[in-house]
């Protein structure tokens, strides 16, 4: 059977071979991103590391190097669910050929990438993220000598109305109503509740409250000033050239000064690793030296702490007023070190530094796909991803270097000055006027 061409009045054809459809060149950033992938030998990498989660019989189920590609879709393409994930990948013939999905199958279904995730540990995901540090540092996008650690409030997937006691597992409104009724009112309302949880002081407490469906989120004020469960996600970067060294996740009422040293440890192992290789000895340090930090991070402890591991701290301080520094000649003389190198010229250099290659680029992390709303459960679930995630980011930095733009949205830099160059030309050619007779030129294509 055929079909005619309304325009032409042709018959065509009503079957068509899938190898005869015709098909664009491909999305070049991501042709590019599958050429690094190849060179590295990224597939055999992560199906060696993910061997053992696999079984010999069965169903054929995902490769690793799919997910992973998948995952790294939702960073480049802005996506924050895994639905629309499957269904951007669904309808891009780039996409497609990224994963290395034919016209003749379907994308992977957006629950196959929670059950692989629940599947493979963390650890996997740590190596793919080491994997993906190590690529840039032989690109030379790593040295490790100065850091800057920044955390952030990440909202949970878990409702306020829905935390019970830790003690008894009650709810919240039960346990308001069994207060009620002990101060005398024997069928409390809705407003009576209300006005009772008004006068209540520290009446949510992390000691005392949890969620039944994430136990690992925590109550926290967030920067907008609501209260919510969440969680505190703490990047290490490198401020020689932004890459993230180390990404970690904390309840969110975790202090700053309290997780510090932790991830300068970390971090510090993962520039031992990398430094140990041959090609890398001269590139990357093998420890961290110095740490620039923000005033939240700010303490006597953590001041010493850093200068007992031999650690350089650039660490804003906040306005305490007169201090007492009796009995205190350690705390004082870490103190004082600091803040003369914060008030130099090298200490302000790193603090606008800071600002530049920490603070911008974690905004772009976390509001890039939807990241300040997680819409996953438990601290390890969430870890992977955002490991996967902040790789996608250190990607883009490798990308940005070997063929000009980090994102499959940016324009590459040759096209600017084209545009500057076609705008400056028109807009001599043709004045501008409010007169409805002027026919404009019409403007080139630009590939």
């Amino acid at each position: 059977m055929a079909l005619g061409n309304r325009r032409t009045g042709a018959q065509g054809e009503f079957w068509i071979a899938v190898e005869d459809v015709a098909r664009a060149p491909g999305h070049p950033f991501y042709t590019a991103l599958n050429r690094v992938f190849k060179q590295y030998g990224f597939d055999a990498f992560v199906e060696e590391r993910c061997k053992a989660f696999y079984a010999e019989n069965g169903r054929p189920g995902i490769p690793p190097g799919v997910y992973f590609r998948c995952q790294l879709v939702g960073y480049f393409e802005g996506i924050d669910s895994e639905r629309g994930i499957e269904w951007r990948i669904a309808d891009s013939l780039s996409l497609r050929e990224f994963i290395g999905v034919s016209l003749k199958e379907s994308p992977p279904d957006h629950s196959s990438f929670a059950r692989i995730r629940q599947r493979l540990s963390l650890e996997v995901h740590e190596e793919v993220f080491a994997w993906i540090l190590q690529l840039l540092a032989k690109e030379g996008l790593v040295k490790g000598q100065t850091i800057g650690v920044d955390g952030t409030t990440l909202e949970a997937n878990a409702a306020m109305r829905s935390i019970v006691r830790r003690d008894t597992g009650e709810s919240y409104r039960a346990f308001l109503t069994k207060l009620a009724k002990e101060s005398g009112i024997a069928t409390p309302t809705q407003e009576d509740l209300a006005r009772l949880d008004r006068e209540r002081k520290k009446k949510a407490s992390n000691d005392d409250w949890q969620n039944p469906h994430d136990p690992d989120a925590r109550i926290t004020k967030m920067k907008d000033g609501t209260t919510h469960l969440g969680y505190k996600a703490e990047h290490a970067t490198d401020l020689d050239t932004g890459a993230v060294l180390h990404v970690a996740l904390h309840g969110g009422d975790a202090a700053d000064t309290k997780t510090l040293c932790a991830t300068i440890a970390a971090t510090s192992e993962t520039l031992e690793r990398l430094a140990a290789q041959p090609e890398l000895q001269e590139k990357v340090a093998p420890a961290v030296e110095e740490v620039v930090a923000d005033k939240g991070y700010h303490s006597n402890e953590m001041v010493c702490a850093c200068a007992d591991a031999a650690v350089r701290t650039y660490i804003s301080e906040p306005k305490r007023g007169r201090r007492n520094w009796e009995n205190k000649s350690v705390e004082k003389q870490a103190v004082y070190a600091n803040r003369r190198r914060i008030t130099n010229d090298r200490g302000k250099r790193l603090l606008r530094a800071r600002g530049e290659k920490l603070e911008r680029p974690f905004a772009h992390c976390y509001d890039r796909g939807g990241m300040r709303r997680i819409h996953l459960r438990g601290k390890e679930n969430i870890l992977k991803r955002l490991l996967v995630h902040v790789g996608g980011f250190n990607l883009g930095q490798v990308m940005r270097k070997l063929v000009g733009f980090g994102t499959p949205k940016e324009l590459p830099p040759l096209i600017l000055p084209i545009l500057a160059f076609l705008g400056a030309y028109w807009s001599k050619a043709v004045p501008l006027t409010r007169s409805a007779n002027i026919k404009y030129p019409r403007m080139l294509a630009v590939a």
